[in-house]
């Protein structure tokens, strides 16, 4: 394992040389920095130009000024990274900083949703193969495909902000228009139940009638001016949660993880209101805090309920307790939903179409969280769209490679039960081929959604990049390839490691 790290730390090291060396070249070749200066008419044009030359080394020619950068960034060693300046003379480690955040603040979410959605409903057609729902979500999944990014976000901009925005000021469904979503939710979950005609004749019905039930419920109670969960609503949820949760992780014959799961409910119940009263008061720091208590708190219950099956009661009791905090964390935002959009700098249109925040807006925790969950809704669908058809042919295709491998026959032959085959082998191999591209895809998200940010006005990685390049202005450019380069190569680095975690018979010191 350590000769085969410090191999690639070398090999990689030469090619990231080779390769900033290459777009140094090329990006100081394809303009000029001074052209902005030189068009001037400003009295003091030479003093500018002058300043900028010397802030840039520009009297230096590329193929050796590569080598003053390069000094700079070797400074990581003993900690004093220099990235240089750019043509106005800020910081680029500065600049580096603040877009990697906005970055990062947009990307990590569209793609941790877009993995695992993808991935998951991948699995479900694999399994429910030729089936109407594999061929409804495989015809979605070309079509977001191959839809441009930024036509969905502008549509998004259209309908999803300015269109739902309109909506919220009088909330009115007319009844053709219920009446469509009815039916469409009802074909939806009959695609996904699947069986025989009757079977399917009964879930369209009961769907396409709860869904219809829901929708006029939240008309008449004026849910979508001031949202909220509710405590019984709460526990219908975390009693769905924890049958859920515990039927993919251990199967519902596992009576222990069941119960722990159930006890993990009871647990969030309780502590229902007295969270709700110390809210108020409560931090971001604090809240992830408390997040990491509930999790440890499920893993305490299932492992003392866990008899001869601590670690997988365990597993089952902590992913119950996160999705049980997280409906009551929800439940606290949506009580802030309306204090937020009553504000005068909301105006009662919540949904954000630019910018990651409302300027100068101050409140609570809660509702400096639903402002920048406004905000970040659009550009995180756009991304989510894109991703999740990818992701989700690409774990079909794998899911099936593996159903067919002779040792999941095997699996079935030895009287194992199908959920016990699909989660235990056959799902743990069809995920590495997936490694590869999640890890590539990782590197990729975080160099900037540049088209993404760019149509939503979002100051990050992508959007330095290209405002960089168009004024030839190569410090922050080669910050930016710097960052993604190394970003690339350590995920690739990850995915090789993970193929033995997935794969025991993958070696990487061979």
């Amino acid at each position: 394992m350590g000769m085969f790290l410090l191999r690639r730390f070398f090999s990689s090291v030469v090619i990231l040389f080779g390769a900033t060396y290459i777009m140094y070249i090329l990006t100081a070749y394809s303009g000029d920095p001074l052209e902005d200066l030189t068009q001037s008419t400003a009295r003091n044009k030479e003093e500018l130009i002058a300043r900028r030359i010397e802030i840039l080394d520009l009297n230096v020619p590329p193929y050796l000024r590569y080598f003053l950068w390069l000094g700079g960034v070797l400074k990581l060693f003993i900690g004093q990274i220099d990235l240089g300046q750019n043509i106005n003379g800020l910081e680029v480690t500065d600049l580096l900083a603040a877009a990697a955040v906005s970055t990062l603040t947009l990307v990590t979410t569209a793609s941790i949703l877009s993995i695992f959605l993808g991935v998951m409903v991948g699995i479900v057609t694999a399994l429910r193969q030729y089936s109407r729902f594999d061929y409804t979500v495989t015809f979605t999944a070309f079509l977001f495909f191959s839809l441009p990014v930024f036509w969905v976000a502008v549509l998004l901009k259209q309908y999803g902000a300015i269109g739902f925005n309109d909506f919220l000021a009088d909330p009115q469904i007319p009844p053709i228009t219920l009446a469509v979503i009815s039916l469409v939710s009802g074909f939806i979950w009959m695609g996904i139940v699947g069986g025989d005609r009757k079977k399917n004749l009964t879930v369209f019905g009961v769907a396409t009638a709860v869904t219809a039930a829901t929708l006029i419920t939240l008309l008449l109670t004026n849910w979508f001016k001031e949202p909220g969960i509710g405590m019984f609503t709460g526990l219908l949820l975390g009693v769905g949660a924890a049958f859920g949760v515990t039927t993919i992780s251990t199967g519902l014959s596992n009576t222990r993880a069941r119960n722990a799961s159930l006890v993990v409910v009871g647990i969030g119940m309780i502590v229902w209101i007295p969270f709700n009263l110390i809210s108020m008061s409560i931090s971001g720091a604090l809240f992830l805090l408390l997040a990491v208590i509930t999790v440890l708190v499920g893993i305490a219950v299932g492992w003392f309920m866990g008899g001869e099956d601590k670690a997988p009661v365990a597993r089952t009791s902590a992913i119950t307790a996160f999705v049980m905090g997280g409906i009551i964390a929800i439940d606290r935002f949506m009580q802030a939903w309306k204090p937020y959009t009553d504000s005068s700098y909301i105006s009662g249109r919540p949904i954000a179409t630019i910018g990651s925040e409302t300027p100068n807006l101050t409140g609570s925790f809660w509702v400096e969280g639903i402002d920048a969950f406004t905000h970040l809704l659009l550009p995180t669908v756009a991304l989510l769209l894109i991703g999740f058809a990818g992701y989700t042919r690409y774990a079909r295709a794998s899911l099936l490679e593996v159903l067919n491998q002779d040792y999941i026959r095997t699996a079935r032959a030895k009287g194992l039960t199908e959920r016990t085959v699909v989660m235990r082998h056959a799902f743990r191999n069809a995920l590495i081929p997936m490694t590869t591209l999640v890890a590539f895809d990782f590197a990729a998200v975080i160099g900037g959604a540049v088209i993404t940010e760019r149509v939503f006005a979002w100051s990050g990685m992508g959007n330095l990049f290209i405002s960089s390049l168009a004024r030839v202005d190569l410090n922050p450019v080669m910050g930016f390839f710097l960052i993604t380069g190394t970003l690339a190569i350590f995920f690739n680095i990850v995915a090789d490691l993970v193929y033995t975690l997935l794969d025991p018979r993958i070696r990487v010191n061979a």
